[in-house]
């Protein structure tokens, strides 16, 4: 079995990675919808992307069960200017908050916490063509040895 903090940071990984991915309302034809992760270490994640929060984007991370893990839903809703805002899994406060912010048309950047304390940064680029995001993140909880991380999605 899992440990249960190994579980939490996958969660708070893929999220994190994928959360700074995401632009504003110029791009929403290109940025609603559906989204797969192709790296090996996400496979089998989906992410869904929808307009909220006046001009804000909700992210919705869809994790399958993994080892004696059941699936995990995580929701960040987030106005992509730079603001904190709580992460809930499967609807519960999960102590993570994000702070996520479009650069430019195709750069996005996230600094993300788990409870209070800093977790990870990343940094998000959109292909020309809008179907591809490469996200390049550093992730580690104080004390422990930074992570580096790259993970790529495709639109569906």
């Amino acid at each position: 079995m899992r440990p249960v903090s190994a579980t939490r940071q996958l969660i708070v990984g893929a999220v994190f990675l994928t959360a700074i991915a995401w632009s504003n309302a110029a791009f929403a034809q290109l940025t609603v919808g559906t989204w797969i992760r192709t790296d090996g270490k996400g496979k089998g994640i989906t992410m869904t992307v929808e307009k909220c929060c006046n001009g804000g984007e909700r992210l919705v991370w869809h994790i399958p069960a993994m080892g004696n893990q059941p699936p995990t839903t995580m929701t960040v809703e987030s106005p992509m200017d730079g603001t904190d805002v709580p992460a809930l899994v499967d609807g519960k406060p999960s102590g993570e908050t994000m702070a996520l912010k479009r650069i430019d048309d195709h750069h996005y950047s996230s600094v993300i916490k788990m409870d209070g304390k800093p977790f990870g940064t990343g940094k998000s680029t959109i292909s020309p063509d809008g179907k591809t995001i490469t996200v390049e993140s550093v992730m580690g909880s104080p004390g422990s040895q930074p992570t580096p991380m790259i993970e790529t999605w495709v639109k569906k």
